[in-house]
């Protein structure tokens, strides 16, 4: 299992709580904690984190070294 610090970096840069960003995804905080530490994110979750953040899926999965660089 990999750990997605790119998803809790995006948290912290949207300035987001985890119960925020809990609530937006429709998930709890022990789900969100399991996909932090590299438990399967299903689709829908993935497209959630990309819609809330900008950021494509790979990067999100720490597959991608780079983020996309927002104005």
């Amino acid at each position: 299992m990999k750990n997605r610090v790119n998803i809790e970096a995006e948290r912290g840069r949207l300035q987001m709580t985890k119960t925020d960003m809990c609530a937006q995804l429709g998930v709890t905080q022990k789900t969100y904690n399991a996909y932090i530490r590299g438990a399967s994110i299903p689709s829908t979750i993935l497209e959630k984190l990309h819609d809330m953040t900008g950021q494509p899926v790979d990067y999100l999965l720490g597959l991608s070294p780079q983020a996309t660089t927002r104005t």
